[in-house]
This record gives structure tokens, C-alpha cells and sequence, in this order.
């Protein structure tokens, strides 16, 4: 195994193990959710921490999991030229879209997010809501960052394993393959 698909398979294995960690907070939505509704509608209570910590697992889940999801092909495409393509052409359209579009869009977004994370955390930014919201907004926007590098090392990835199918050193072309498994 060369050293480059090895630094694949890491990667790979980096946002599968993000993205099946963070998939359980959809469980934990749904039920917070549900006691978000029963407190309000049931008891006539309303509790904002729990409202907002549906939104803090929900930006973790989306942002956090992006990586996983380009790791199982999950991102749109055009398909109508994508899934028509061979195996090879797959891998050449993968290399260019990457290089065209998703790393200067991961660029672009960690570059513009970095200034708005960072001045979030100079002053420790907290809910909109006071003391009764949870004092950690700081920590939503720093999540944007996070999804932008989190995409762009599973971009690199995405890259690498086209490349080492173009050059004949993997037989199978994609970014996971189901090589990794997460107890490796």
C-alpha cells in the first residue's frame, strides 16, 4: 500500500468516524425535540437551552458530517453526465471538479468564516437570548471553520484516491471502500 493511499484510507477513516460519532445527535434531536414540545404544549413551560440545543446538534450534524458525506459520495453532482461516465472518466471528472470547485470553495469559506469565528471568540459571544440561552455561540460559528477543513482534507482525499486509480495502484475508484473499518 503506498504511502499516498494510506493518507487516503486516514482521512477516509477521519470523517467516517466524525460522521458516525455525530450521526447519534439526530437521535438526540428528535428526542429533545420531543421534549421541547411536551414541556410547552403539555406543561406550559418553555426552556430555551433546549431549544437551542437542537440547533447546536443540528449545526453539528450538518457541518460536521460533510466530510462524511463526500466519503460515501453523498455530495450532489451533475449526474446526468457524472453517472453515465466511466470509471476512469469518473476519476478525471473528480480530480478537475475538486480542483475547480470544492477546494477553492473550502478556501473561500474558511477564509471568510476565520474573521467572523475569530472575533465571535474574542468576546466569547454568547445566545441572544441572555442567561437563558446557551452562552456558546462562539462554538456554532466556529463549527462553519471546522466543516470548511473537514471538507477540504476529505477533498484531498477525494483527489488521491481518483489519482492512484488512474495510475493503476487501486483497482477500485472511489473515496471509501469499505477497507476501513473503524476498529483499524
Amino acid at each position: 500500500m503506498s504511502a499516498l493511499l494510506r493518507v487516503a484510507k486516514a482521512i477516509d477513516f477521519t470523517n467516517e468516524w466524525i460522521g458516525r460519532s455525530l450521526a447519534w445527535l439526530t437521535l438526540g434531536m428528535v428526542l429533545v425535540t420531543f421534549v421541547v414540545v411536551l414541556l410547552r404544549y403539555v406543561f406550559g413551560l418553555g426552556w430555551t437551552v433546549l431549544q437551542e440545543s437542537v440547533v447546536y446538534m443540528h449545526a453539528l450534524v450538518f457541518m460536521g458530517c460533510a466530510g462524511f458525506a463526500l466519503v460515501h459520495n453523498g455530495h450532489v453532482r451533475c449526474d446526468i453526465f457524472y453517472g453515465a461516465a466511466s470509471p476512469r472518466a469518473k476519476a478525471v471528472i473528480d480530480i478537475i471538479g475538486t480542483f475547480l470547485f470544492l477546494i477553492p470553495m473550502c478556501i473561500l469559506i474558511f477564509w471568510v468564516t476565520w474573521p467572523y469565528a475569530a472575533a465571535s471568540w474574542a468576546i466569547l459571544e454568547g445566545s441572544p437570548e441572555g442567561r437563558m440561552g446557551i452562552p456558546a455561540v462562539f462554538v456554532l460559528k466556529t463549527l462553519i471553520v471546522v466543516f470548511a477543513g473537514l471538507l477540504a482534507i476529505q477533498a484531498v482525499a477525494l483527489v488521491l484516491h481518483s489519482a492512484l486509480f488512474l495510475a493503476g495502484v487501486v483497482p477500485s475508484r472511489g473515496t471509501f471502500d469499505g477497507e476501513v473499518e473503524l476498529g483499524e
